[in-house]
Parts: C-alpha cells; structure tokens; sequence
C-alpha cells in the first residue's frame, strides 16, 4: 500500500528523466551527471549547464540525505491526501553531490519536529504497477527501531 491513497496521480516520464524513474523502478535513486564534466544536475537536462556537453550519465546516489527546506501541509489540495494532513514536503539534499536536490516527502515523524539539517534517509514507496517513489523519513527513528 502506497504512502498516498491509490488515486494519487502518478509520475509521467518524459524524455530527459525516464531514466530517473526507471532506476525509481528498480529501488535506485539516480541522479544524472555530466559525461564531459562530472557535474551533478537534478532535474535532469538535455544539456550541461556547466560545460554544454550533451553526454550524460547516470550514477546512484546514496542512502542518507539532509533535508534542505521543508513545509508542512495542512490542506488537502488533491483528495488522495486527505487522509495524510498534516504531511511534510521537503527538498532534501545529498553529500557530495553539490547542488543536487530532490522535492520528497518527509514521513515517520512528527511535522512539529523536523527541522533544517535533519538526516534523513530513502525508503522506496511502493505505489503500485512496478513504480515506487523515493520518500525519507527522520535517520534517528531507524536507530530507535
């Protein structure tokens, strides 16, 4: 059972980031790079805005994030989130992995609680026909486990 209700609308790949969900599918958050420079990008790009290479490739990133920013919701804007209020946005990000950030949901925890620099880390939600989405929850609750 997904994190959201089943009516939650679901991701449509395009283009530049279906390798991004397809790696979602296989429970690894990839992040594209860079082939001339290395240089991390998310969302992904057609072209590096670093060097404007169009070679690109994809690599793994890890397990454990800090969140960045955050907000918490109190009205349900869609209906298949009703029944999750108040819930928390976040943008979190990723040590080495210099300017890359990812809009998740921060869940397992209490909203009044979460702060800037909070660790974080990946759980895949299952939210059916093969497609999981990356959310994160507080790193100190796996320790109390």
């Amino acid at each position: 059972m997904s994190w959201f209700a089943d009516d939650m609308p679901r991701p449509v790949p395009h283009m530049d980031d279906a390798a991004f969900w397809e790696g979602c599918a296989e429970r690894r958050l990839l992040f594209q790079h860079c082939a001339g420079c290395s240089t991390a990008r998310h969302p992904p790009t057609p072209i590096c805005p670093v060097c404007r290479s169009s070679a690109t490739q994809w690599r793994e990133a890890p397990a454990h994030a800090e969140v960045y920013t955050y907000t918490v919701i109190h009205y349900a804007a869609h209906a298949a989130v009703k029944d999750r209020l108040p819930y928390v946005a976040a943008v979190v990000s990723f040590a080495g992995l210099s300017g890359v950030r990812l809009v998740t949901n921060l869940t397992d925890c209490d909203p009044g609680r979460v702060r800037i620099g909070m660790p974080v880390r990946l759980w895949w939600d299952d939210i059916g026909d093969g497609q999981y989405l990356p959310r994160f929850a507080p790193l100190e609750r796996e320790a109390s486990s």
